[in-house]
């Protein structure tokens, strides 16, 4: 949790709060679509052809995400309220989804390696998910109500 605080806080100077927009530079990708109001995204990534798509709809979604490789997939969602999702690729061909529906939900997740997917869907409120992979070809998948 004091990773994501930390990360919070670091990209709070870099905070994007733009709705329906595509960057590109370098072969990575960042889509983002924002509804709704007080909605915080950071972003950075390094190396080449990393993507990352967010939608958030309702209010006061935060979404901070690093990505440092090749090939490194993340999707977020968030939909309700106050919904928080945190999560850094370091490696390769990384694939990281997150979901998230109703509202107080919190998804912080790790991938370090190469090949890891992760997939997280909490629906309902106050659910917490964090999981952390290192090495080659985990698997994790959390889903909750």
């Amino acid at each position: 949790m004091k990773f994501a605080s930390f990360i919070k806080s670091a990209s709070i100077v870099s905070l994007i709060v733009i709705g329906g927009t595509s960057v590109q530079a370098g072969g990575n990708s960042v889509r983002l679509d924002q509804w709704g109001q007080d909605h915080a995204i950071g972003a950075s990534q390094y190396g080449s052809r990393n993507r990352l798509s967010v939608e958030q709809n309702g209010y006061a979604n935060t979404t901070i995400n690093m990505q440092d490789g090749h090939r490194n997939r993340t999707v977020v969602g968030q939909h309700g309220r106050h919904n928080e999702a945190y999560g850094n690729q370091q490696g390769r061909c990384n694939v990281m989804g997150i979901a998230q529906f109703g509202r107080g939900n919190l998804a912080d997740v790790d991938q370090r390696g190469r090949c890891n997917a992760i997939g997280v869907i909490q629906s309902g409120r106050g659910n917490t998910a964090t999981t952390t992979q290192h090495g080659r070809g985990n698997v994790t998948v959390i889903v909750q109500d």
